[in-house]
């Protein structure tokens, strides 16, 4: 899903230069094609192509604006409702848009909203304004509902209540409500067809365990929680009313910030069936434990792994599962840890490398250590020429992707960056895809989903 900042369509610019293009070429006749052929072609098109194309003339912008399945996935970034005028919510009624971020918003926007766009599917309320949302209740087909950064608290949890019976994701991130952590909880337990619940907070909700939410959350499959007021697992943290014996829950995917937290293998039974798990430290300087042992060794269907701070790869990489497929690693790494991950882990194929200390001696071993790679994240600083170039050896890499596209073209003037890829790393870029007869896909701009919180 992509998204857009959207002004006012009396305010977007009228780009003609595909239309001087085609008559320079003498095809203007090409505006004739058939319709279905021209949707062909704007289906290979970038979000913020397709707008300029639909600037260009009257018969594109009918053609784009009554296409539905163009538009699949969407998203827009709205702001300053008072611009917006009603040929600019006509197009995105057109559209059918059904993924929308409400930045700096009011109770008086979500009204205009579900006027225009009632079948709204997904929304984020960024930076909320005001201490109630119950004109929520006016989408009746809202699935996916976000809230970050409220400027002011929220009285109360009692919004969630109308939306009980359609909310299959919910984000809850730096938002105070003003209720006691059981009146949030049990408004939270009502939403029963959850799948993916994410509630980030500063260590002011105090929830002793999470069994109660399991309990009535029986579709969960993502969760993502903040554990800092958290020292002790209790022996039932996991462990859902209805759950008894040796049984597991569903629960597939799991997140957990500011982790530090002592836990035991009994107080993890319950996740034997967890394939993905997150940790992000509380501490840059861990403690004389490293908890993430217990987690490894009591997690043997695990498929991916995100580490974040902690302890270095070197205490806990001897307890990585064979599992693996996926592994994140920003933490304080040597090359000679990379060779235990490789015997751990000989199947990986998603790795996103990020060492606290420069990866300028790790990116020449990866291809000998992690030959099915078929993804691969990594920092091109300090990292020579022909070592960047040897990544040509990962014969099943498709997807490259460079995490600090920028560089400084004074070295007199460091504080002058440049967020771009430097011409050292466009050439780079150029001659890895002619030594992979252009088989490897390089990104440098990652694009994060509009409606996620910055936490992780």
């Amino acid at each position: 899903m992509s998204a857009l900042r959207f002004p006012p369509d009396s305010d977007i610019s009228n780009n003609q230069s595909i239309l001087s293009d085609l008559s320079s070429c003498g095809v203007m006749s090409a505006l004739q094609l058939p319709g279905e052929l021209w949707l062909q072609v704007f289906s290979f098109l970038s979000w913020r192509d397709k707008l300029s194309v639909r600037c260009t003339c009257s018969h594109f912008k009918h053609l784009l604006d009554k296409s539905r399945p163009l538009w699949r996935g969407f998203s827009v970034v709205l702001r300053n409702f008072s611009r917006y005028n009603r040929p600019f919510w006509h197009s995105l009624a057109q559209r059918h848009v059904g993924s929308v971020s409400v930045r700096s918003g009011k109770r008086k926007h979500l009204k205009q909203l579900s006027n225009w766009l009632p079948a709204l599917d997904a929304l984020q309320l960024d930076h909320w304004m005001e201490g109630s949302v119950d004109e929520l209740k006016l989408f009746h087909w809202l699935c996916q509902l976000s809230i970050t950064n409220c400027s002011v608290p929220l009285k109360n949890g009692n919004f969630l209540f109308p939306l009980s019976h359609q909310l299959t994701q919910l984000s809850l991130c730096n938002v105070q409500i003003t209720c006691t952590a059981s009146q949030l909880l049990a408004a939270v337990s009502h939403l029963t067809r959850l799948t993916s619940l994410l509630l980030h907070h500063d260590g002011s909700l105090r929830v002793p365990t999470l069994s109660g939410i399991l309990t009535h959350l029986t579709k969960l499959k993502h969760l993502s929680w903040t554990m800092i007021t958290y020292k002790m697992l209790s022996h039932d943290f996991f462990r859902p009313a209805h759950l008894t014996g040796s049984g597991a829950l569903q629960l597939s995917d799991l997140q957990l910030l500011n982790y530090d937290a002592l836990v035991t293998k009994e107080v993890l039974q319950p996740l034997s069936h967890l394939q993905s798990l997150s940790i992000f430290h509380l501490y840059s300087v861990p403690g004389p434990t490293c908890h993430l042992q217990t987690w490894l060794t009591s997690l043997p269907q695990l498929r991916s792994l995100s580490v974040h701070g902690g302890h270095p790869l070197a205490v806990y990489a001897d307890f990585l599962p064979s599992s693996l497929l996926s592994l994140t690693l920003c933490v304080d790494l040597q090359p000679e840890d990379l060779q235990v991950v490789s015997h751990r882990a000989p199947h990986l194929e998603h790795l996103h490398l990020e060492p606290w200390g420069s990866s300028s001696s790790l990116v020449r071993h990866l291809p000998h250590l992690f030959p099915h790679l078929k993804t691969l994240r990594i920092r091109h600083h300090h990292v020579s020429d022909g070592d960047f170039l040897c990544l040509q050896q990962l014969q099943q890499l498709d997807t490259l992707e460079v995490l600090d596209p920028y560089f400084r073209p004074d070295p007199s003037n460091p504080n002058w960056i440049m967020y771009e890829p430097s011409p050292r790393l466009l050439q780079l870029i150029s001659d890895l895809q002619k030594l992979t007869n252009h088989r490897v896909r390089v990104i440098t701009s990652s694009h994060r989903e509009p409606l996620t919180c910055q936490c992780v």
